[in-house]
């Protein structure tokens, strides 16, 4: 089973802001902490139970670092919008070799494994 998380509908439920209000559109987005704080918490909620989960909405293909962010949280899946499918991509390639690099060593015994030994 796959779970998609609106990312539109979602900000709306949890700000209580109409996307379409052009006065207060401009000051809420996909951004705020509390709706990040529910993705990262439905994300790990879907995983638990061994689902996946895709995110689809404007604000990937809007805020590259909103993308970056939903792959450091362990998204399986982000639609885009078409023209702005190569700038996020990029984006999120970058974010996961600075994760990849980031990421911490296993140590057994002492010692410190590196990849290829834990495979």
């Amino acid at each position: 089973m796959t779970v998609f998380i609106g990312s539109n509908d979602l900000k709306q439920l949890i700000l209580g802001v109409d996307q379409d209000t052009s006065k207060l559109s401009k000051l809420f987005d996909e951004q705020n902490d509390s709706v990040k704080i529910k993705i990262r918490h439905i994300i790990r909620s879907v995983h638990l139970r061994g689902c996946k989960e895709g995110i689809c909405g404007q604000a990937p293909s809007d805020y590259p670092g909103f993308a970056s962010f939903l792959v450091k949280e362990g998204i399986d899946s982000i639609s885009l919008n078409p023209d702005s499918v190569i700038k996020v991509k990029e984006h999120v390639a970058a974010t996961e070799d600075k994760m990849r690099i980031q990421r911490p060593k296993k140590i057994q015994d002492g010692v410190e494994l590196s990849e290829e030994a834990l495979r």
